[in-house]
């Protein structure tokens, strides 16, 4: 018997449900236009620093380890925990202090907003206490926990779906294969994994990272010439 058929029957529809919304959210087709950020990294492209399949692997597992993308699954987490206003509050504006560019501040509250907006159509009472602005980590944690959507999942989640962004990204401006971009996907899948466990039980004294070339890469976007993505 698998874990799954012995859940009882109402718990099995519950789980179901929550994955649907899930897959929902953090689906491309979910409209909070992440297709139009970059986060850096067309920075990155054009100054060569990433060139092919394997320094965009490099590139983006820095970013899983060191970066905003450790930074955003720890927000989330806590998000995710958080039970009132106050605390949402204070999240989000330590979120919002602690990033590194203009772009990047633009791009947080930009998708923060336009989630918020299309989660509305599932209705919850979480709305009411969320802060405004509210970056978008914030924003996925505190609707996927008034949602019953586990913690695990929704970090799993949202991670893949950046990841798959920026890979992305990566296959229009390089350019990479379909196929050298899925290669890239595939072999970060423990980075993943990995990120999402230690967020699980991390809390807001884990912040803090080392991702210097990424940091400057989102800076220097904001006087890039020509550019495609708007950070």
């Amino acid at each position: 018997m698998t874990p799954e058929q012995a859940l009882p029957p109402a718990q099995l529809i519950r789980s179901a449900a929550a994955l649907q919304r899930l897959l929902t959210w953090l689906s491309p087709a979910f409209p909070v236009g992440a297709f139009a950020w970059s986060a850096g990294l067309e920075t990155a492209i054009v100054e060569r620093t990433v060139t092919n399949a394997d320094s965009l692997q490099d590139w983006l597992a820095g970013a899983l380890a060191h970066g905003g993308i450790r930074q955003d699954a720890i927000f989330l987490a806590q998000a995710w925990r958080a039970g009132t206003a106050t605390a949402l509050a204070e999240l989000a504006e330590l979120y919002l202090a602690l990033v590194p560019s203009a772009e990047r501040h633009a791009e947080t509250i930009a998708m923060g907003d336009a989630f918020l907006i299309a989660a509305r159509a599932w209705p919850s009472e979480v709305f009411a206490r969320l802060p405004d602005p509210c970056p978008y980590p914030v924003a996925v944690g505190a609707v996927a926990a008034t949602h019953d959507i586990p913690l695990p999942d929704t970090l799993i989640g949202l991670l893949t779906a950046v990841v798959h962004g920026q890979v992305s990204v990566a296959v229009r401006l390089v350019p990479l294969g379909q196929t050298a971009g899925l290669k890239v996907m595939a072999a970060l899948e423990p980075e993943i994994a990995g990120l999402a466990t230690t967020a699980e039980a991390t809390t807001l004294e884990d912040i803090g990272g080392i991702a210097y070339a990424a940091d400057i890469a989102q800076m220097r976007h904001e006087t890039l010439q020509p550019r495609i993505f708007r950070s």
